[in-house]
Parts: structure tokens; C-alpha cells; sequence
């Protein structure tokens, strides 16, 4: 976003000092700076990795503008781009709410344009977040076309190196693959030509669904002894990361959108300033360390919220049981099922707004008003009242930022409340997209919210968004629409935060025809995240296995829809597969026999007793991240406590055994119960003093094993 900076700024942030060479940290992660020949400033060293020479290292920003170098060059290939022409000034660093700061600050004199990096880390997490504040105190406009979060040149040769990245697809989340860096990052001999091979590895997200596609992350990892860097982008739009070669090593550079990719500018007229999304890069001992930084990290800057500690059962009524078709008479007997069960907030689904009689309420959404015809005799109301009547919270399905063709909302808003492109209002689907930029869009969902939790009491909404736009729009102040789309995800963030500052025990869980914007941005805001919109529960496991790896295992939603057709091992397997994450209850309950809701109780109260584990823990993988056909799979829970130790371990097929290392309870005694059955025929679980042996008989199948060290 662009402004008028504070002109008293610069004085705000204290004293500074114009040491070219100094260090920055705490005790789990400390950096090293130093100056360049060229007088640019150079990130030497981070957590003991980097050559410490400046003159090999690259500057802290790489930038291009139109006119002082276009494009995707960059200093890494050229040498030429803006960010080889920003002096360094001074530094100054602080210490605030248990984080460490640094705030370095650049500028180019030729243009007028400064340049502040601030860095920050969280006392006792190595974890390092970058973004870079631009402000033009030149005298002539200045078009922006890239800028990075994070530029870090220090890692190991390519030759040495895993590189991770995860496929993020509709009902295939979370898939992670590893292949050596050096096959796309070649090795050729470039020394006559006097710079670095411009061969490189760049992942990029695009359009309004910012994880379609893969996660806004990646990982390196050393193959000889498993040294990891793990980063994410923090972007609810468009972001790109590029891993190449440079002076024998390999660059890390992370960018939000850009203007090859993304078609994103911006104009920076004198005085006015734009932000980078954040980038955060976490090294660790191995991935299992660095993720579990991250997820230390994530749950730090993340909006404080009870929801976090209490970590209530949702019972949501789409997932293989009504989708999309609520009525009253369908409705009642499932709230009562559902509570039997334990659940404590129940959500009713897409649909509660259709009067059609055909279901063709697609292209009409957009007023969110219940429907008549399917709630008669006292309207949503009743149902709402019910579920109360039953100790739950009652919540709806939403998809705010849409208005379909044929609402009345289409003709009365604004042309300026929606997506534009020359001149024109984007249709995607049959369906129009809402601009939260504008007064008019934000005001017409602000009421939408105050009536559904303000007037009826509803404390619980999933948002769903069930678009694509690509690459955004072109509103009156936009210079190209991935500027546009980026500007139009913060303000959506924005309102969000809006609609918890007035309704502070409101529960919002994010969702986009499942994990399609599983995002830092994003989930910094909300409460929960959908994982996926999978229904088969035998392709469910690596999702949900994988899943902490984008979200913090009490924010990633987990469907178990258990039904009255499976069997007793089917409804164990799809109850036991979401034990170690957000269970999300669904399926007929209300059909089923007093035994099978027993199973279905059985579970819900094993995730009542461990759930403020789940709230702290941080995940691992014993057996390393799932493959989407992986027979066995595991996923551990490692407490802060020391003692406790939660692992769920999926058979679906192969040999009936399978020995799981632990590698941070290795040597000691630890006891081992299985949780999740109950019932002792479904397996076992024997702790050697190195790792667990686990037998599942029955495929498919799953465990929760406890492990907790004896005193």
C-alpha cells in the first residue's frame, strides 16, 4: 500500500549508528553484516551459515524499476539492478514485546528513493522475518516492478543440497517432494563469461488463490548431515521464491508478486511509501527443527484469540452428509446427534440461503438472506435456537466476497465496489468479485455480519471463497492489477480484524474450495483452516498427516465424517485420522446404531483429553513426510512438558508392522498406550527405548499411540 511517510520518522527510531560492519541477534540466531566495496550492505552470515566476505555476498535488496533496471535481471545475474545501487546508511536496532529488531536503511541516490529492511526475530526462536519498507524522497515518480522480502546469499553449493517444495492441489493438499538442487540449478562453467549461471529454480503462486498450486513455502536440506532451511511467504496474493548459484553457493530470494509474474507495479510518487509482504526464513538441525521454529513463530504473530487454547469440537453438516442441501427436518435431528457426540459448535453449511427450487442459486448469491422454503414455520431461526437449546454454538457458511450475475446486489452496488479490468466488472463463474477497498463493499458485508452474529446470535462463520481471479484489478489508484488484487487481500484481511475487534468471541475459519489460500497472512487473522475438500477418508491421510506443515495443528480443520455404511474399522480410521488436528465432525450421525456412536463418542472424548497438548506441541515426522500412496504413515506431536509424546500412525496396506524412530526420546524410558481405539484388537504400540513398534492387523487402519517418559 502507498502513503505519505511520517515525516518525524526517521528521529522515532533513536539513535543509529553507521558501523559498516556489525552483528544482530539473540542467543538462537544472530547475523552478520558487513559493507562492500561498493558501499552496499551485505547479510554475511546467518546462524553460522554464509561466507562472512561481503564481497561475495549479495545486497539486502534486489530491486527493479522502470528505468533503472526492468525485469527480473537482478543483481544475482547482472549486477546492474536497483538493488546494487542502495547505499547503506545506518542501522539501529531495539529490543520489543520479546522481539528482537533491526531496521537497516538504504538509499539511491540517484533517484531519491530509501530503502528500510527491517528484520525481526522472537527471543529464543531461530527464525528471521524480513519485509522492506520503500519511500520515494526523489523528486520525480518512480514505478516499482520487484522487490524482495528476504534476499540471503550465504547457503551451501547447490551439490550439497535437497531442495522442498509442497503441491498444494484441490483435494491433494500438502504434498511435499524433495529432488537435489543441482538438477535444475546446473553446474556450468560460467568463469569466462565473469558471473554466476543464471540457471535457477523459481516457484511461483498466482491469482486470488494464493496456494493453488504449492504452498507459499520451501526447504532446503543438506544431504550429509540434514541441516535445514525452511521459509515461508507471508503473501495473500501473488509471491515467487528463486534458489540459484552465486560465488560457489546457493541464493535464496523471496518476493511477493512481482510484474513478470504478477503483473504488480506500483507508482511511487514523491514522499508516498510501499510495504513488501513479510518473508521468514527458519534454520534448524533438521526439517522436523525448522518446522517446528516456524510453527513457534506462527503462533507468536498470529491475532490472539481463545479459540487457540480451547480448541472446541466443530460438527459442520456438508462433508458426505447434507452438501449444500440444509433443511429444517434434515437439520434437527442431526443437531441433536451431533451433541450426543460431544460436539460444541455446529455449522450449517452452504445452501441455508437457497429459495430455488431447481438449486440454481449460483449466480444469484450475494444478499445472504435464509432461505424460506427451506426453513418454514419460524425460519433459521428455529434451527439456530436448537443447536443453542443443545450447548452448542451455532455457526454459517459464508463466501463474503462474491456476488452472483443475477443478485439484486449486482445492479445496486457501485461499479467501483468490484473487480475491473479496463473499464469492464470481471465475471468469473457467474459470479462478480467484490472489491474490499471500497466503502460500498465493505459496508454492504458489514451489515451481511451484523445481522447473521448481531441479530441472530451466530458465533462461528466459514468463510469460502470458490473463485479464481487472475492476475486482479485495476481500481482507480491501481497501476496494474496484481497491485490491485494485493491491495484488495489486505483490505479483506483488514476486515476481518474489523469484524473481531466488534465480536471478539466470533470463530472464523478460513476456507477456499478447501486449502487453496493456506496462507501466513491469512491465518494470521483467523481462527481456523480448512484443510481440504477430500471426501474419500483413504486418500485423507497424507493431507492430514502433512498438514501442520502449512498451519499449526490447532488451526488446520480435519474432516471426519464417519457413516452409518462403513464399517467399525472405516469409522475408527476416519475418526482417528484427525485426532492430532482441528476435528471436524460430519456424517449421518443421526442414522447411526448406539454402537457406532459409541466409536464416534469414544473419539470425540480421546481429542477432549489431549487437545490442550495439541494447543503447544510442535510436529514431527518419524517415518519423514507422507507420499500420497504411502501405505504407512505417521505423524508425531512432541510436547513442551518433555514427558508426552503423541503419534498417529495410518496403515493402508503393506506388511502389518512397522518400527517408528523417536529420535528425541531415544534412550529413555518412555511408556506406550494406544489412545484411539479403544478397542485392543484394532492394535498395538512397544516402546524399545529407541523408537515404537506398532502393529495395526487391519487395513486400513490407524493408531494414537501416547508415549510418555517414566520418571
Amino acid at each position: 500500500m502507498t502513503g505519505t511517510a511520517d515525516a518525524g520518522e526517521l528521529e522515532q527510531q533513536g539513535s543509529n549508528s553507521d558501523q559498516g560492519a556489525f552483528s544482530w541477534g539473540h542467543g538462537r540466531l544472530e547475523a552478520e553484516f558487513a559493507t562492500a566495496s561498493d558501499g552496499t550492505l551485505r547479510l554475511t552470515r546467518l546462524d553460522g551459515t554464509g561466507s562472512g566476505d561481503p564481497e561475495t555476498a549479495l545486497p539486502l535488496v534486489e530491486l527493479t524499476a522502470l528505468g533503472h533496471g526492468s525485469g527480473w535481471s537482478g543483481p544475482r545475474f547482472t549486477g546492474t539492478a536497483f538493488g546494487s545501487r542502495l547505499a547503506y546508511r545506518r542501522h539501529h536496532a531495539d529490543r520489543h514485546g520479546g522481539w528482537e529488531r533491526l531496521t537497516v536503511e538504504l538509499h539511491g541516490p540517484a533517484t531519491g528513493l530509501t530503502v528500510f529492511v527491517e528484520l525481526s526475530s522472537p527471543a529464543g526462536i531461530p527464525v528471521l522475518r524480513s519485509r522492506v519498507r520503500l519511500r520515494n524522497d526523489g523528486d520525480e515518480p518512480l514505478v516499482v516492478q520487484s522487490v524482495s522480502s528476504l534476499l540471503f546469499a550465504g547457503l551451501p553449493s547447490p551439490d550439497l543440497l535437497d531442495v522442498h517444495r509442497a503441491r498444494n492441489d484441490w483435494l491433494a493438499e500438502c504434498r511435499w517432494y524433495a529432488e537435489p538442487l543441482r538438477g535444475t540449478v546446473a553446474d556450468i562453467n560460467v568463469h569466462a563469461h565473469q558471473h554466476d549461471s543464471r540457471a535457477a529454480l523459481t516457484l511461483t503462486g498466482r491469482g486470488s488463490w494464493p496456494t493453488d498450486g504449492h504452498l507459499a513455502m520451501g526447504a532446503l536440506t543438506r544431504r550429509d548431515d540434514g541441516r535445514a532451511w525452511l521459509w515461508q511467504i507471508e503473501s495473500p496474493a501473488g509471491w515467487r521464491w528463486d534458489l540459484g548459484e552465486h560465488a560457489g553457493g546457493t541464493y535464496l530470494a523471496l518476493n511477493g508478486p512481482t510484474d513478470a509474474e504478477h503483473q504488480w507495479r506500483v507508482r511511487l510518487a514523491p514522499g508516498e511509501e510501499f510495504t513488501t509482504v513479510p518473508a521468514v526464513l527458519a534454520p534448524g538441525a533438521g526439517f522436523d527443527a525448522a518446522l517446528g521454529a516456524l510453527t513457534s513463530y506462527r503462533r507468536l504473530v498470529r491475532r490472539p484469540h481463545s479459540d487457540h487454547d480451547r480448541l472446541p469440537v466443530v460438527f459442520n453438516d456438508y462433508m458426505n452428509t447434507l452438501m449444500g442441501d440444509p433443511t429444517t427436518a434434515k437439520l434437527l435431528p442431526l443437531i441433536d446427534a451431533a451433541a450426543d457426540a460431544g460436539a460444541e459448535y455446529f455449522c450449517i453449511d452452504s445452501g441455508w440461503y437457497d429459495d430455488t427450487a431447481d438449486g440454481g442459486w449460483w449466480n444469484s448469491v450475494g444478499a445472504w438472506e435464509p432461505s424460506v422454503r427451506r426453513f418454514p414455520g419460524g425460519g433459521i431461526r428455529v434451527v439456530l435456537d436448537r443447536i443453542r437449546e443443545r450447548a452448542m454454538v451455532p455457526g454459517l457458511w459464508l463466501e463474503p466476497e462474491v456476488i452472483g450475475v443475477d443478485s439484486p446486489f449486482a445492479a445496486t452496488l457501485p461499479p467501483e465496489a468490484f473487480f475491473m479490468r479496463d473499464g469492464v466488472r470481471l465475471t468469473e463463474q457467474g459470479r462478480h468479485q467484490l472489491d474490499l477497498r471500497h466503502p460500498a463493499a465493505r459496508a454492504h458485508l458489514d451489515r451481511t455480519v451484523d445481522r447473521i452474529v448481531g441479530e441472530w446470535g451466530v458465533g462461528y462463520l466459514k468463510l469460502d471463497y470458490n473463485i479464481v481471479v487472475d492476475p486482479g484489478t485495476c481500481g482507480p489508484d491501481d497501476l496494474a492489477p496484481g497491485a490491485g488484487l494485493l491491495g484488495h487481500a489486505h483490505a479483506y484481511l483488514d476486515w476481518l480484524s474489523g469484524l473481531l475487534d466488534r465480536y471478539p468471541h466470533l470463530v472464523i475459519e478460513n476456507c477456499a474450495s478447501g486449502g487453496m489460500r493456506m496462507d501466513g497472512a491469512t491465518l494470521a487473522v483467523t481462527q481456523l483452516q480448512s484443510t481440504s475438500d477430500q471426501q474419500d477418508p483413504l486418500r485423507y491421510p497424507p493431507i492430514s498427516a502433512a498438514a501442520p506443515t502449512g498451519v499449526p495443528p490447532e488451526q488446520g480443520a480435519v474432516w471426519a465424517y464417519p457413516q452409518p455404511e462403513f464399517d467399525d474399522d472405516l469409522i475408527r480410521f476416519t475418526l482417528g485420522g484427525a485426532l492430532l488436528g482441528r476435528i471436524h465432525l460430519s456424517g449421518h450421525l443421526n442414522r447411526m446404531s448406539q454402537a457406532q456412536l459409541r466409536l464416534v463418542r469414544d473419539a470425540v472424548d480421546v481429542y477432549k483429553a489431549i487437545r490442550t497438548d495439541l494447543a503447544e506441541a510442535l510436529p514431527f515426522w518419524p517415518i519423514g513426510l507422507p507420499g500420497w500412496t504411502d501405505e504407512w504413515l505417521a505423524l508425531g506431536m512432541r510436547v513442551s512438558d518433555g514427558r508426552t509424546t503423541y503419534l498417529s500412525v495410518w496403515r493402508r496396506g503393506g506388511v502389518a508392522e512397522l518400527t517408528l524412530p523417536v529420535g528425541h526420546l531415544t534412550g529413555r524410558a518412555a511408556h506406550a498406550e494406544i489412545l484411539h481405539p479403544t478397542d485392543d484388537s484394532v492394535g498395538t504400540a512397544v516402546w524399545d527405548g529407541d523408537a515404537v513398534r506398532v502393529s495395526v492387523p487391519r487395513a486400513p487402519g490407524v493408531v494414537l499411540v501416547r508415549l510418555t517418559v517414566e520418571s
